[in-house]
């Protein structure tokens, strides 16, 4: 093999490395289990952070289908990321950036265009040394940024898959040189067999033997499990794995992914982490506002019917950020939020009473494409007209100016030019300036905007009469301003306004209890310790609603 090796070096460094690895098969939890491992180490004072590295080549998640990702996350600087860094930011509420996740592809095209630019200097470029470098100089970037105590970096996929490999060969030379300053934590499965009548072993077994085989001993063993794992299956995991008995960690399943921590707790799998880096100890976490959380959850005094309506419903994760927004929500307002998801291809006049008429509140979820437009048009207008709370977002904002412009204004044909060029009334448009740049990614408004609320609406209220705030957005079309002073004049107000490019970012309907769209993403920004405002709000709505 040709090429350089640079001499292994020891690095003596403030920051620790936990590193989560997965076997057997994916969907174990790696992300929840990495959360968990980030909340109780914040609890404990420590400042932490947590990447996520893909395997995949596509260079960010922003195109794959969500039948087969789930939903796109995005962060405050506009990053188009995996869904569970939005699991990171709910559980440590610590905001995450374009450096917390890396894929294969931005490794491999990172690579080539320096070989373009002759910074290898004529090498042959390799998988070792040149991608494992630029895979251990990403991990490592994040703590160049800010004086990290801990770093946590998830591995996607599981041990053994073919991608996944350098990724792991990284982490074994990252080991070398971190020395003390890094841990491994294997997140593997250890099945219930109802035949036999009890757990196996083996499967654990065999994925800790593909990760030895990559040169990579692990130093905690995590075990999703569906039954208790007596001390006999632990001793025996252990004396297999080459661990000590207390790095055997339980991982139940559990009645919802908050009650994580509270169990990785009393499995001392904090301690072991710190014990293992040579970390201080002796502070005790600080989860008493987690528990209340839990305890408020887990013990409403009323339950609200939601209704979601989109054309990703039967996927569970499509809409994962809006489902975790109304736990927390719920949770600030006292109330079990039950969601009832409608596929917004099936719905239309002629039946969106039948299905729509007994919820407490609708929500028209965001997404692309022309597919269930009519549907959602026709549950906004339902939601309308019955006075029932609505809440709109991205699309679903888009759709509301759509439904109003069509049935209150009389704006015949009025449509997004998304889906319709042709529309003599375009109420949605793309501005001047994205229809001059091409590439899909390239028209997209990412990120966090600032936006300037109205001081005589309710929104002022809702966000605490704050009158500046900031959102993440992630969307093409807007709000066509030519539209504007006809639809405020019909009770249709722009209530929030990015003032630097005069977009509407918020809209009201007045005379209605309860009732607003909004361009951007609330969803991303919704934490257990900060649930978003605009959901706490629409909830209670919902509850008022529901008492009348």
């Amino acid at each position: 093999m040709q090429g350089h090796f640079p001499s292994i070096i020891f690095i003596m460094s403030k920051t620790k490395y936990i590193f989560v690895t997965g076997g057997v098969t994916s969907s174990l939890g790696k992300g929840i289990i990495s959360s968990s491992i980030a909340k109780l180490l914040v609890a404990r004072g420590f400042s932490v952070t947590i990447q996520k590295l893909d395997p995949y080549i596509n260079i960010d998640p922003g195109t794959l289908n969500p039948y087969e990702h789930g939903e796109c996350f995005v962060t405050e600087d506009g990053a188009e990321t995996d869904l569970d860094l939005g699991h990171y930011e709910r559980f440590s509420n610590v905001p995450t950036s374009q450096a917390n996740n890396v894929t294969t592809g931005v490794i491999y095209q990172s690579v080539i265009t320096k070989e373009r630019k002759g910074e290898y200097l004529g090498e042959t470029v390799q998988v070792i040394p040149h991608i494992t470098d630029e895979i251990k100089y990403r991990i490592k970037l994040l703590a160049n940024r800010k004086d990290y105590d801990f770093i946590i970096t998830e591995i996607g996929g599981t041990v053994g898959d073919i991608e996944s490999l350098p990724f792991i060969e990284a982490v074994r030379q990252l080991r070398w040189e971190l020395g003390r300053d890094c841990v491994v934590v294997h997140l593997t499965l250890v099945p219930y067999l109802a035949a036999a009548g009890e757990l196996k072993t083996k499967p654990t077994q065999h994925s800790v033997k593909t990760l030895l085989e990559s040169g990579v001993q692990p130093d905690i063993i995590v075990c999703r499990t569906e039954r208790h794992l007596s001390e006999g299956i632990r001793n025996k995991i252990a004396l297999f794995c080459n661990v000590s008995p207390t790095s055997v960690i339980e991982s139940i399943d559990a009645e919802s992914i908050y009650d994580v921590p509270i169990l990785m707790r009393e499995e001392n799998l904090d301690i072991e982490i710190l014990k293992k880096t040579k970390m201080p100890c002796d502070q005790e976490p600080d989860l008493v506002d987690w528990e209340q959380f839990l305890y408020t959850m887990k013990h409403p005094s009323s339950e609200v019917n939601i209704g979601l309506v989109g054309k990703y419903v039967e996927l569970k994760d499509a809409y994962k950020s809006i489902n975790e927004s109304f736990i927390h929500a719920g949770a600030s307002n006292g109330v079990r939020v039950k969601i009832q998801t409608f596929h917004s291809e099936f719905l239309d006049d002629s039946n969106v009473a039948e299905k729509l008429g007994r919820l407490d509140g609708i929500l028209v979820a965001p997404g692309f494409g022309e597919r269930g437009i009519e549907g959602k048009i026709a549950a906004i207008r339902y939601a309308r007209e019955q006075k029932i709370p609505f809440f709109g977002i991205c699309l679903g904002m888009q759709c509301a100016v759509i439904e109003f412009g069509r049935n209150v204004l009389g704006l015949t044909g009025a449509h997004s030019t998304e889906f319709n060029k042709l529309t003599p009334n375009p109420v949605i448009d793309m501005m001047e300036m994205q229809k001059k740049i091409s590439g899909l990614g390239g028209t997209m408004r990412l990120g966090s905007y600032p936006c300037k609320l109205m001081s005589d609406s309710p929104i002022c209220e809702i966000y605490r009469q704050q009158e500046n705030i900031t959102e993440r957005h992630r969307h093409r079309y807007e709000f066509n301003n030519e539209y504007l002073e006809v639809y405020r004049k019909a009770g249709m107000r722009p209530v929030g306004m990015n003032e630097k490019d005069n977009l509407v970012e918020i809209i009201e309907l007045t005379g209605h209890p309860w009732f607003f769209g909004v361009q951007f993403h609330p969803e991303y920004k919704s934490t257990v310790a900060r649930p978003h405002p605009l959901f706490v709000s629409f909830v209670k709505a919902a509850k008022e609603y529901a008492d009348r």
